[in-house]
C-alpha cells in the first residue's frame, strides 16, 4: 500500500513548514497597523444630563 510509505509526504510537510516560517511569517509580522491604538484616560469622561424636549 503505497499511501503509507511516509518518506515523500514527511519530506513535503516538512519544507511547507520550512516556507511557512520562513517566508509567510516574517512578512506578516512587519504588518503596521494604519491606525495604532490610543491609550485611555484614567479620567472618567464627563456626562450631563439628558434634557428632553418633551418633558
Amino acid at each position: 500500500m503505497p499511501q503509507l510509505n511516509p518518506s515523500p509526504w514527511f519530506a513535503i510537510l516538512i519544507f511547507s513548514w520550512l516556507v511557512l516560517l520562513t517566508l509567510v511569517v516574517p512578512k506578516v509580522l512587519s504588518h503596521s497597523f494604519p491606525n495604532e491604538p490610543a491609550s485611555q484616560s484614567s479620567q472618567a469622561p464627563k456626562t450631563d444630563s439628558w434634557s428632553w424636549p418633551w418633558a
